[in-house]
């Protein structure tokens, strides 16, 4: 039985979360120019681990390790010298995570910070096993759906509690996630209040559920998320209504030159 550990989410700290849904190699090339940060969080979105699967989280996990730690991002210019390119680059992930896996040694030294990363795995079933396997492969959070069984999120809050991992809970489409968390045992770190990227596209009229980011607060202790709002008005929305983690996507979704401004304001507006 792996030991409890405790979160290294902080009520006193407000957070940008960075979810990154495309390729590892478009991950590589925004974490490269992130501003190393410890006020960043690492999203391995779901259709990044549906593509790479749990190696998506590793590699996650060690490029923004190595910026945080040196500053510097290795992925790219690692990914140009290899031979294979980003395949010879994953191959090489893979086998210099083995280790790591096995011992859950995720950074070189106690005294560096821990790259923090969160697996969206949507879990609506089987909740002690997917959690298990985002453990092993480093993950620091993982979120399961506040519209799985609650027999599920009950099982899934216990294993993150014993895996040392933080658990959340994705409130997109449920009326009254209130109800959801009077149901569970244990309550989670996270609450993700979401609108969803497709409500958002065909819904304009689809507000963010800012209005629940207090009433959750005044019922529970525990942490408010904020997806899907990427404008510097929504971001500055989201923190105003006392959203602990503010998550962010299409502004980053791909490597450009104003990706490191944007972050840093991003930061600035959340701080």
């Amino acid at each position: 039985m792996h030991k409890k550990s405790s979160s290294r989410l902080s009520k006193k700290t407000r957070y940008l979360q960075i979810a990154l849904n495309s390729t590892l190699e478009d991950a590589a090339n925004v974490i490269s120019i992130l501003p190393p940060s410890e006020r960043i969080i690492i999203e391995a979105g779901t259709p990044l681990i549906k593509r790479y699967g749990m190696n998506a989280i590793r590699s996650l996990r060690d490029w923004w390790g190595a910026r945080l730690w040196g500053g510097v991002g290795a992925a790219p210019s690692a990914a140009r010298e290899n031979p294979f390119g980003i395949v010879g680059l994953i191959a090489k992930a893979v086998a210099e995570n083995a280790e790591r896996a096995r011992t859950r040694k995720f950074a070189p030294s106690p005294d560096l910070p821990a790259p923090y990363v969160v697996a969206d795995m949507k879990t609506m079933d089987r909740g002690r096993a997917e959690v298990e396997m985002v453990a092993n492969a480093g993950a620091s959070g993982i979120i399961a759906l506040g519209t799985a069984p609650i027999e599920t999120l009950d099982t899934f809050i216990a294993a993150c509690e014993e895996f040392g991992v933080d658990a959340m809970v994705d409130m997109m489409n449920v009326e009254f996630p209130i109800a959801v968390l009077r149901e569970l045992k244990r309550q989670p770190k996270v609450v993700v209040l979401h609108r969803g990227v497709d409500e958002e596209r065909e819904n304009r009229q689809k507000m963010l559920p800012l209005h629940e980011v207090r009433r959750v607060k005044g019922a529970y202790d525990l942490l408010i998320a904020v997806a899907g709002g990427d404008t510097p008005r929504e971001v500055q929305s989201a923190a105003f209504n006392d959203a602990d983690i503010v998550v962010v996507w299409k502004s980053v979704y791909e490597r450009n030159a104003d990706t490191q401004e944007l972050v840093e304001g991003f930061l600035k507006t959340i701080k």
